[in-house]
């Protein structure tokens, strides 16, 4: 590259020249102002005979980047720390207000996801979405959604400001974030090199494959019966119970698809019982034979679980007791 090195006996080393060259060379590269360049030059000129080598020359290469090179850069001050504002054109956060109050995590992402794809936490995966609380715990109507693209915001505000879910009408706004109580510097979390980890993230979120294109809720795989018995059965005959499992599970696998599970809510006076195929698309086909069909002179309704109503009915000590007197009978009669 040029560079003149010059051999020191003592420390038995090779180090840099300063000689006039070396001094040129160090002025293009990292310049100089015309003061220190011409006093610089005097200062070359009438000290060449004593030009320093070894360790000392050394030290005069670390030392003359700072005397040099620091008038010629711009470094940039360092920042405030303290709470900053959210660039509006970039701010991909949009506030919910109006919904209904049994609305469930898993509904809210598949509402806000119709306008875009939501942003995922890079560590938990999780979708960066909140239903907010109140003191007790219960939900309050209004909630946050990250989205990974502005558009996303201006197609919600568009879309989905002041319609209607679940018989509540709700609204978009863009999310301004406000600050509370004072800056604490020492609550502040530590920045993590995650750059590139979130890059893949978007990355894998923005690609078009046929496995994210269609999916799909798990509650789009469960399917509610009513009224395909009544719990008085089970009580005149205790196998029919295994006997009407088997049977719907036959059924619903010849003419649907894979069952993964069927349960029977045995005590449930609307007779239901519940069945969670492999695929949501089986699951469609169920939804549109069941519904609205007969069976042993009863009218089925069928309807997709919502995620939260419980079917289960806990029995009393009386009630068991009373079952288990008629468990006893029924296993007589069959000795006998």
């Amino acid at each position: 590259d040029g560079v003149v090195y010059e051999f020191d006996e003592e420390k038995r080393a090779w180090f840099p020249k300063i000689d006039e060259d070396f001094i040129a060379a160090y002025q293009y590269h990292y310049g100089t102002n015309v003061a220190q360049q011409q006093e610089t030059t005097t200062q070359v000129q009438t000290t060449t005979d004593q030009v320093p080598s070894g360790p000392s020359a050394a030290k005069a290469v670390n030392t003359a980047p700072k005397q040099l090179g620091q008038a010629s850069k711009d470094r940039k001050a360092p920042q405030t720390e303290g709470w900053f504002d959210v660039d509006g054109s970039k701010n991909t956060n949009v506030y919910v207000s109006g919904l209904p109050a049994d609305i469930s995590e898993e509904e809210f992402i598949e509402l806000m996801g119709k306008c875009g794809i939501i942003m995922q936490d890079d560590d938990t995966k999780e979708y960066k979405v909140k239903l907010y609380k109140d003191s007790d715990g219960q939900l309050k109507g209004d909630g946050r959604c990250c989205y990974l693209k502005v558009e996303s915001v201006d197609l919600a505000l568009q879309i989905l400001d002041g319609s209607v879910f679940k018989n509540s009408t709700i609204s978009v706004e863009r999310a301004t974030f406000t600050m509370k109580g004072q800056y604490n510097p020492s609550l502040r979390k530590k920045k993590k090199n995650t750059k590139k980890r979130k890059k893949n993230t978007q990355e894998k979120l923005l690609s078009w494959t046929e496995s994210q294109s269609n999916k799909r809720s798990k509650l789009d795989k469960i399917i509610i019966i009513k009224n395909i018995f009544h719990p008085d059965e089970f009580e005149e005959d205790p196998t029919y119970i295994t006997e009407l499992k088997t049977a719907v599970k036959e059924e619903c696998e010849a003419k649907f698809g894979s069952v993964k599970k069927i349960i029977i809510f045995d005590r449930h006076p609307e007779g239901v019982i519940s069945i969670t195929f492999a695929n949501p698309e089986d699951c469609d086909k169920c939804l549109e034979v069941m519904n609205g069909r007969y069976f042993a002179k009863r009218k089925l309704l069928a309807e997709k679980w919502d995620g939260h109503t419980n079917y289960q009915i806990e029995e009393t000590d009386k009630e068991r007791e009373n079952r288990l007197k008629k468990w006893e009978a029924y296993i007589e009669e069959d000795d006998d």
